[in-house]
């Protein structure tokens, strides 16, 4: 499926105070269906271009596409694109605020014009399904890290979105709450939704990803495949990237050895 489902041509945005474009001229394609990691050192455009993608932030100039149609930012044009745009952010705090998980999870929803019972409907199955339920009725301030995490996501997908942006989904979270994530969005593109995510995990990237997308001072300096994006090693090293554990060892599987040596040689005496 080579469908266009969100594009950007010349993009520019310019933070209010800052006298540098953190957007320079951004221009890529998203297509429907895929697995689209984006990598690039901190700075290098990828949320500010995420917070363009669903109408927070409105280019400085340029144009972006959702479905072959430049966004609309009317109240009612914001409303339903964020109705298949959903963002889940770096830091959940960002983005929860309601007095508990199941109230929080129902805004969605409500503000989508879905009544009462067809409400809690949609947030009792997407509860059961990402395993939150039992803490529907505690307050999202009192939620530990990996389930405010949890209560973001359900806070898209319960919408049912065409497109979902993660901004660094697994970032401060424990092994076992980064499994469960992962684990999700796994499952949320064998829906067919298109998932657009920031990462700095090279090894997660290169098994999961469709294409990766790499952002360098405001601009997408290129896109291509796993194998295309990590076997070009000056564009690593412009990126601030190191090429994923597995083709390091196919490069050179001597790294097995040298990570199994141990550093003092037992005794045969």
């Amino acid at each position: 499926m080579d469908e266009a489902i969100l594009k950007a041509e010349n993009v520019c945005y310019t933070y209010e105070g800052e006298s540098s474009p953190a957007l320079k001229g951004l221009s890529l394609t998203i297509r429907r269906g895929k697995r689209i990691a984006c990598m690039g050192s901190n700075g290098s455009g990828k949320s500010t271009f995420f917070l363009c993608c669903n109408g927070i932030l409105r280019p400085d100039c340029g144009t972006i596409y959702y479905n072959g149609i430049p966004l609309n930012y009317s109240k009612k044009g914001l409303l339903s694109l964020r109705s298949k745009v959903g963002i889940v952010f770096q830091d959940p705090d960002n983005q929860l605020f309601s007095a508990s998980v199941a109230q929080e999870i129902s805004f969605g929803p409500l503000n989508l014009g879905f009544s009462e019972a067809e409400t809690r409907k949609k947030v009792q199955d997407i509860m059961d399904r990402l395993l939150i339920t039992p803490f529907a009725h505690k307050p999202v301030h009192a939620l530990s890290g990996g389930q405010k995490k949890l209560t973001a996501i359900a806070d898209i997908l319960v919408m049912e979105p065409e497109l979902i942006i993660f901004d660094e989904p697994a970032s401060a979270l424990d092994p076992l709450h980064t499994d469960l994530v992962h684990d999700i969005i796994g499952k949320v593109t064998e829906q067919g939704i298109t998932v657009l995510m920031a990462t700095h995990d090279v090894n997660y990237a290169y098994e999961w990803a469709d294409e990766i997308l790499i952002f360098h001072e405001g601009r997408l300096l290129k896109g291509g495949s796993p194998d295309e994006i990590f076997s070009d090693d000056g564009l690593l090293r412009t990126a601030s990237l190191k090429p994923p554990l597995i083709l390091s060892i196919l490069r050179n599987p001597d790294i097995l050895n040298k990570k199994g040596k141990r550093c003092c040689p037992i005794s045969s005496q």
